[in-house]
């Protein structure tokens, strides 16, 4: 997490500045985003999206962790593992 210091300057992480190709000396766009805020790197657009747009992509987002937990489920209740969670805290104590 980085510090904001009193001149309301920020510490962009290197990992995140390699990643979209930040460099010393880019300027970067401060958008607001709702309760957030979107910084969009030198030479990219933000996404300006409608709303009903925007609703799908939520609504395909929502579906797909649906698919994803559906699956985990099936995997926990079809999965013998010969031991429980319960025998793994009993391990090495004294009794």
């Amino acid at each position: 997490m980085a510090k904001v210091t009193n001149k309301l300057q920020v510490t962009l992480p290197k990992a995140i500045a390699d990643q979209y190709g930040i460099r010393p000396g880019d300027e970067v766009e401060w958008r607001p985003a709702g309760v957030m805020i979107q910084i969009v790197p030198p030479g990219k657009q933000a996404l300006a999206l409608s709303l009903n747009a925007r609703l799908k992509l939520y609504d395909a987002a929502t579906a797909r962790q649906r698919h994803r937990q559906a699956g985990r489920a099936k995997l926990r209740r079809g999965t013998d593992r010969g031991w429980l969670r319960e025998d793994l805290y009993a391990r090495g104590r004294a009794r």
